[in-house]
């Protein structure tokens, strides 16, 4: 999906400016669709530019200057075209998953640490998310339905992953790393032996 796309959505919510749209990013989509600020902030000039949005410069006393976009028909055009067309299943991408491949060869006391780093941020995650979705509960609009049954993913994906973790930390207990034999430690990979 093209960021332009994920930011016609936030804007399609009402008038932003740039840092509102981050802050949107960052708050309620950081789940399923990152984006840098200044990756936002380029994407909403080619928005202007090609016609999707319009820019509306707000003067601030004692502050620069803000400025709001908002989308416009030829913007919800386009957003409604792209409903349209067939959305392509994500790529899963995870260094953390592909180090299981050599647990023989990589330090285990560090994945371990990895590993609770990540059920913690799952866990925070999932409170996040229960917590937003809570507040939607009694909205009926179709707007907050789309929010919560993002939300639904969200909330499924890291009780899966908390999931995953524990059992992963219970298989992965130091004693078990003690039986692993052929284990480099990781400052001593790439010297060469004197021997």
């Amino acid at each position: 999906m093209a960021l332009k796309y994920a930011i016609l959505v936030a804007l399609s919510g009402g008038p932003k400016s740039g840092y509102d749209v981050a802050k949107q990013f960052d708050q309620d989509m950081g789940f399923f669709w990152r984006a840098q600020h200044s990756q936002i902030y380029r994407e909403l000039g080619k928005l202007k530019k090609n016609g999707l949005v319009d820019a509306e410069e707000v003067q601030q006393s004692g502050k620069p200057n803000r400025v709001v976009f908002t989308i416009n028909e030829k913007g919800r055009e386009s957003l409604y075209k792209w409903s349209r067309e067939p959305s392509r299943s994500a790529k899963f991408k995870d260094t953390f998953l592909v180090q299981l491949y050599a647990l023989d060869s990589i330090d285990m006391d560090a994945f371990r640490q990895n590993l609770q780093r990540r059920l913690e941020l799952c866990q925070d995650l999932l409170l996040e998310y229960e917590t937003k979705h809570r507040a939607l509960e009694h909205s009926d609009t179709l707007a907050d339905q789309g929010k919560q049954l993002a939300l639904d993913a969200g909330i499924r994906w890291s009780r899966e992953w908390i999931d995953w973790c524990t059992v992963a930390l219970q298989k992965l207990a130091p004693q078990a790393a003690a039986d692993l034999t052929n284990i480099v430690p990781m400052k001593n990979v790439g010297k060469t032996s004197d021997k």
